[in-house]
């Protein structure tokens, strides 16, 4: 049986991603980098993504383990690697899962006095993490009897995952020669969540020496939540309604939060430039279809003393076990409560380096004509990005290297190197088509495993298609 759970834990929680977009972002021939920096360098007059299909972006990984070490035909028994997986795995490894679908995304150049591009539209997003809980995996799969005097740490246990919908509305300016800067504001629809974080508690068994039982079980300082928003109202209702209530809640009837994004390009020269952007700075307040689950307390067992009382002619025992149960909720009440509560998103910050060289597109002496005199690209740009983002269990971050050719104004291809806690071997690609304006691009990481995705820690793909007037 703890074979089977814990296959169920990692199936469940190794099919899950990151957020990081290395490959899209500061892809200027791509609208979708806009949603990574509002203050990208903007060419065109005009986007419109194709309703459902304009972008599409799952990633999917884990940071200490692959399913391939698990259930590898290797001739290894299973127990032993799931053994082996325990112990090499800690507390701080991960699993995540985030997936965007763009529901519709637009933009335009506004040419008043001054001319600002702006651009909005809807995005769905599932995010999921998890954190590896290895005390309780201990726990749970070897038991106690070679960890006496061990304090096994509850705090191990922290996961969040929500699903949700993002309204957003942008506004992106050249402030000078030098520096464009954009904002975008966003309003979240949360359709479901649920979250455990900031955990407390121990629980230790020692040796009673001397005694009648022999071992003493301890928890001290438990303090345990689970925060649900969204399930209480689905409960019993057929799969129609399901979809009714959330279709509902997508559309502005979920519990709602605010957020902004902010971000810049400021050009040192006509080659060198620098971007950065903070995004999602925000938060959701849960305060509807509400219920927290809370434990708190201390509890200390002494041992069972297994005892056959004869009553009359009935030859019976007493219900130990159901004593048990009643006596440790006694002392460790799990109260529910309807209260709402305040979530902070996921903030993440990108920033990046990049150096233009080559000829330029087009050969026409550094000015792109077309469009207002500004500054023309050149074929080729390689830079350095970086990426984080808050985690319940602390910033996580990655770093890429890149390199990006044009091969005129209707194929771009970039190739990335990226170090995270997945993997320091990541390599991605991504290839963007424009034709007659109708313009597709896809983007893919983790190339080098693509021939048996079970070996990779991470995988990530990005497409979408886009109308652009330049």
């Amino acid at each position: 049986m703890k074979k089977f759970l814990f296959i169920f834990l990692f199936l469940g929680v190794s099919s899950v991603v990151c957020q990081n977009k290395q490959v899209l972002y500061n892809w200027e021939v791509t609208p979708q980098t806009l949603l990574l920096n509002p203050g990208s360098l903007v060419t065109s007059q005009f986007h419109a993504g194709i309703p459902l299909a304009s972008g599409f972006h799952i990633n999917v990984g884990s940071s200490g383990v692959s399913v391939f070490d698990v259930f590898a035909d290797d001739g290894i028994d299973i127990n032993t690697k799931i053994t082996n997986t325990i112990s090499r795995l800690s507390s701080r490894d991960f699993f995540t899962i985030n997936q965007q679908l763009d529901v519709l995304n637009f933009g335009w150049l506004s040419k008043g006095f001054e001319p600002m591009y702006f651009s909005g539209g809807i995005y769905q997003e599932l995010d999921v993490i998890a954190y590896f809980p290895k005390d309780i995996a201990i726990l749970a799969w070897e038991g106690n009897r070679n960890y006496i005097g061990k304090a096994f740490d509850f705090s191990h246990v922290s996961a969040r995952a929500d699903v949700l919908t993002v309204y957003h509305f942008g506004v992106n300016k050249q402030v000078s020669k030098k520096l464009t800067a954009g904002v975008r504001l966003k309003l979240y629809s949360s359709m479901i969540s649920v979250s455990s974080t900031r955990n407390k508690g121990a629980f230790k068994t020692t040796e009673r020496v001397g005694s009648n039982n022999i071992y003493e079980h301890t928890v001290t300082d438990l303090d345990m939540e689970v925060n649900t928003s969204g399930f209480i109202s689905l409960d019993g209702l057929e799969q129609p309604q399901v979809s009714k209530k959330l279709l509902g809640r997508a559309l502005l009837g979920g519990n709602l939060g605010i957020g902004i994004d902010a971000g810049i390009t400021y050009e040192f020269d006509k080659q060198l430039s620098l971007t950065a952007s903070v995004l999602d700075l925000g938060a959701i307040f849960h305060t509807k279809d509400t219920e927290s689950y809370k434990a708190k307390g201390d509890y200390t067992l002494d041992g069972i003393e297994l005892i056959f009382p004869e009553l009359e002619n009935d030859q019976s025992t007493i219900p130990y076990y159901d004593n048990l149960e009643d006596d440790i909720v006694r002392e460790i009440p799990i109260d529910t409560l309807n209260t709402g509560y305040t979530q902070l998103r996921p903030t993440k910050i990108n920033a990046g380096l990049h150096y233009d060289f080559g000829r330029f597109v087009g050969d026409n002496g550094g000015c792109n004509c077309k469009n207002k005199g500004t500054k023309q690209k050149r074929v080729s740009q390689a830079g350095v990005q970086y990426f984080s983002i808050f985690r319940p269990g602390g910033l996580q971050l990655a770093g890429t290297l890149y390199y990006n050719r044009r091969l005129g104004n209707a194929l771009s291809i970039k190739t990335t190197y990226t170090i995270d806690r997945y993997s320091a071997k990541n390599i991605g690609a991504g290839m963007f088509l424009n034709i007659q304006g109708v313009n597709l691009f896809l983007a893919a990481d983790n190339l080098l495993q693509m021939s048996n995705l079970a070996k990779a820690n991470s995988v990530s793909l990005q497409v979408g298609l886009n109308y652009i007037l330049n």
